[in-house]
Formats: C-alpha cells, structure tokens, sequence
C-alpha cells in the first residue's frame, strides 16, 4: 500500500495567510496558486518569476515541477484536478525574487525548519523551545516523546539494546528478554494502579462498557481486535502520563547503568529495577502476580466477542428503526 501524502501547514507571520505544502517523496510540494498565497501576489507573477528562473538557468523544469493531484471546491462540490507542484527549489527561486517580508521569512523557515522535517522525519523549533515563557509547547513536545519511547516496540528495542551491552551472560537469546521485559512491564503496571497487566486486562476489559473499556486503540474509527490484548489501553489519562514517565525515567536509568560497562547479569537487572523503582518510592511487585497472562487473553477475547455481539445488535436495531421510518413516512404520502 502506498504511503499517504503528508502536509504541513505554514502560517505567516502575520496571520493572514496559511499554506498547507505537500509532502511526497521526501520534498515538499506547492502549486502556483500556492506560491501567490504564500508571497502575497497575484498568480500571473508566481508565473512570471518561474518562467524567468526556468529561462535563466537557475533551476530545471524536470527536476522541480510535477503533476499531482489536488481536490479543490468548484461551484459548491469537490473535484480531484491534475496540477502542477513545484518543489522547495522553486519555491525558494521564486521567493528570492518576490520583494517582501513574507519571501524572507518563509526562506528562513524553509532553510531551517522544514529541511531539518524532510531529511529527518522531524523538526524542532529551537528558539521557540528555549524562549516560550509559556513552556506549553515544550510540555506538549515531552509528553510526546514520552508517550513515543513509552510505546512498546520502542520500549522493548532499547530494553535489547541495553542487556545486549552490559549483561555478561546474555547469549542473544530473544526468549531471556521476553521474560525480563514481561516481568518489567508487570513492575512498571503494578507502580502506577497495583495490578499486574493482566489482572488489569481482567477487571477492566468489559463488553458492556464504551469501546470495552478502552481509553486508547490503534484504530482510527474504535478498537481493533489486536487492541484488546493491551494492557496499557486500559489505562487512563492520568495512568498513562504516569506509566510514561516511569518508562522514561528508566530508560534513563538503564542507559545510564550501561554506559559505565559495569559487569552484570541479567539476573542483577532484576534487582535494579526493584531498587530503582523503592527509590521512586514506588510499590515494588512481588512474584508475577495473581493472574496469567493467557488468562486475561482469553478473557479479553471473551468480551471481545461479547462486545461485537452488542454492537452489531445495536446497528441491526437502528437499522430496523430507520426503516420503520421510512415505510411511515412513504404511508403518510399516499394518505
């Protein structure tokens, strides 16, 4: 499946204008209509500015111009049309030639900002960072990367990237930090609500609840069936934020240990994290818990199950309703 466009919204300055550049195979991507928007001119100079850059040399039609679609609304309805997008390099060729506050401050985002976005996926605004006396950006900006290294993919890659580097008796072997990771995150369960991940998954996950109790999912309209499995989407907002934290804070931790090349076992990781955990003065789990974890699997896919029942129910049950609807209001009409 093909990857979709991104966007990314430029504002100007002065708030009167908002340009949303399209992002495709790692450049970003503006029509001329765009171009005139952004620089604060008319369509018909955008072209002129173009057609001199193309004629002088400066850039290549080939390299910087391509069709793409784009929806656009016409007389109240929208339609797909094929336009020409130009490429940073235009963009910035013409913004040269444009006179104006607005062609200065887009080359230095552009310069900055966004060429950081498209050779790295991402871009930091540093001096809006340090400077922000509100701090509300920069709190928002930890809080997703806390909830981005919290995930468990990213928490588990570097997990094995640390035993790997400091734990003698590791032999590469993926089931030993399966287990070591399990009981880890068990720890880390326990230190924010006391239950193990799957005694939570057995008090919460509950068909006759919204979404089955879940307060995060993967899905774009509700749960998927793989959500069900996840202890951490039961947790709530205030849960999360802590668990996040916990796995940041270890992490840090963890690195740290594993920077000095002290000689450790898997076994001595154990009894950092529980002594890392008492000096967070947090409740230290004892043993795996009271639960299995093929018990709360079955368990959630029971209610699982359960909980599609209840809602295809639910559909047929408006469905039948607006039907119902219907036959009244074409019985009314011959009345």
């Amino acid at each position: 499946m093909d990857k979709p466009d991104e966007v990314i919204i430029y504002n100007t300055n002065d708030g009167l204008a908002k340009v949303a550049l399209q992002v495709k195979n790692g450049q970003a991507w503006l029509t001329q209509k765009q171009m005139a928007n952004l620089f604060s001119t008319s369509p018909a100079t955008i072209s002129k500015h173009l057609s001199n850059a193309y004629n002088e040399g400066e850039i290549s039609r080939e390299a910087t111009v391509s069709k793409m679609e784009k929806v656009r609304s016409e007389q109240g309805r929208s339609v797909t049309r094929r336009l020409d997008h130009y490429n940073l390099e235009a963009i910035l060729a013409v913004g040269y030639r444009v006179k104006g506050e607005r062609g200065i401050q887009f080359r230095k985002w552009a310069t900055t900002i966004l060429s950081e976005y498209l050779h790295r996926g991402f871009a930091l605004d540093d001096q809006r960072l340090k400077n922000d006396g509100a701090n509300t950006h920069f709190d928002e900006l930890l809080e997703r990367i806390r909830d981005i290294r919290a995930s468990e993919k990213q928490f588990f890659r570097k997990i094995c990237d640390v035993i790997a580097t400091s734990s003698q008796d590791y032999n590469g072997s993926y089931p030993e930090v399966q287990r070591y990771f399990a009981n880890l995150q068990n720890k880390i369960h326990h230190a924010v609500h006391g239950h193990t991940a799957a005694e939570l998954l057995l008090e919460r996950a509950n068909a006759a609840l919204p979404y089955m109790g879940m307060t995060n999912w993967s899905g774009e309209n509700g749960p998927r069936h793989q959500d069900v499995y996840i202890a951490k989407n039961y947790l709530t907002d205030s849960e999360l934020k802590e668990a996040n934290r916990l796995v940041t804070m270890y992490l840090d931790y963890a690195e740290d240990r594993a920077s000095k090349r002290q000689g450790m076992i898997l076994a001595d990781w154990v009894q950092l994290t529980d002594r890392w955990l008492e000096f967070n003065e947090r409740e230290v789990l004892e043993g795996a818990g009271k639960r299995s974890a093929q018990q709360a699997k079955n368990h959630a896919k029971e209610q699982w199950r359960l909980y599609q029942q209840r809602h295809d129910e639910e559909v047929n049950e408006v469905d039948m309703q607006e039907l119902e609807n219907q036959v009244k209001e074409l019985r009314s009409k011959r009345v």
